[in-house]
């Protein structure tokens, strides 16, 4: 097979499925300082075709990398690289049917709209008509209809987002890769443009892969995420998954805001509802199929999911008693820190509504309560 062919689809058959992008056991070392320095460790991805894919992380985790040599930009130290079944390992990136958009625009500041997005096709030497038909509807997608012959200075850092994004796509690549290219943006146009972006892909169809160290922003977009950490990832699932049930502690802390609570199990309820009595009435609920008594383990809560009230609450309910330290109102919620009895600081979001802002103040003792389904054991299956 040469580096260009595709596995053929035929219909009916296994070969239906080929995925857009798939990485085997890929691993990229450099040398620093006469040391090797592992920036991916042997990585398995498979990522389908016309998929909203991101890669999540904080800096130096090894996302970028991981996008530079699906682009063909950085060569694997070790394992391969897959674009709809053919191994493109060794393809120079010019060759490879992707295309890449960052978070520098890099327009032509002499070109208008029209000829910036154009580029491409006319180096392709495409017909006339042709380029004229295909900026003109990928304008059109990207919802900059009248902008043709404005030139990128007169645009906003938006509108110049979406130029690039249209210069990308005009091209029709089998797919996308985008890394970090809302950085640039003040919040709420970013925030409108991850709702543009999502809109776009589903429009266009083609497979998007999506670098950023945004948590909101990977589970507002993504179909899945691959949550990564010095080099390998720590779990790829849908956002609700990575959301409510974290493989590690590292998850669960780097994706919004988490509480971490641990404690040794004391007995189980109902089967595999592990029972954490701290003492004085306190206890909290977990589902954790596999733990046994005596096991500590530990457990995750989200701070939506918590109430908060000065007294005990009903049976059935985990409980926990603190004291409240810091008290922040954000607008839609109020923040509240909690000194608990058990020695975990834990942070409480109640929604602004009626009295909400006023269930507590700093330095009153009260019971935090929530549903054991909302309790999660970092790492188990359920």
């Amino acid at each position: 097979m040469s580096e260009q062919q595709v596995v053929p689809v035929v219909a009916g058959t296994e070969l239906d499925i080929v995925p857009a992008i798939e990485l085997r056991g890929v691993a990229k070392e450099f040398r620093s300082h006469g040391e090797i320095v592992a920036a991916v460790k042997g990585i398995d991805v498979t990522i389908e075709e016309g998929e909203f894919f991101s890669l999540l992380g904080p800096s130096g985790c090894g996302k970028t990398t991981t996008m530079r040599m699906v682009a063909g930009f950085e060569e694997p130290t070790r394992g391969t690289v897959h674009l709809h079944g053919a191994d493109v390992t060794l393809t120079p990136a010019h060759r490879r049917d992707v295309n890449m958009v960052f978070q520098s625009y890099a327009l032509f500041p002499h070109m208008n709209v029209f000829d910036n997005v154009a580029f491409g096709l006319r180096r392709k030497k495409a017909p006339k008509g042709e380029v004229t038909q295909r900026v003109t509807e990928i304008l059109g997608i990207v919802g900059l209809d009248g902008y043709a012959r404005r030139r990128p200075r007169e645009m906003s850092g938006g509108q110049q987002q979406r130029v690039a994004l249209a210069r990308a796509l005009v091209n029709r690549p089998r797919a996308l890769l985008l890394d970090e290219p809302l950085g640039a943006l003040d919040l709420k146009l970013r925030q409108a443009m991850q709702m543009e972006l999502k809109r776009i892909q589903r429009e266009v169809g083609i497979t998007f892969v999506y670098v950023t160290h945004d948590q909101g922003e990977a589970l507002t977009m993504s179909d899945r995420i691959a949550v990564m950490n010095e080099g390998a990832i720590e779990q790829l699932a849908s956002p609700r998954d990575i959301y409510e049930k974290p493989a590690t502690k590292f998850v669960a802390g780097f994706i919004g805001t988490s509480n971490l609570l641990s404690g040794t199990v004391s007995r189980f309820e109902a089967g595999q509802v592990a029972v954490i009595e701290p003492g004085d009435g306190q206890r909290i609920l977990v589902p954790a199929p596999g733990a046994s008594a005596g096991d500590t383990i530990e457990v995750t809560v989200r701070p939506e999911k918590i109430s908060l009230s000065p007294v005990p609450p009903p049976p059935g309910a985990c409980a926990v008693r603190g004291t409240v330290s810091e008290v922040v109102y954000l607008g839609t919620s109020t923040s509240y820190n909690v000194s608990t009895a058990i020695g975990a600081e834990v942070v409480v979001f109640l929604q602004n509504a009626h009295s909400a802002s006023d269930a507590a103040g700093r330095g009153d003792v009260v019971w935090l309560s929530w549903d054991p389904a909302h309790s999660y054991a970092i790492g188990s299956a359920v």
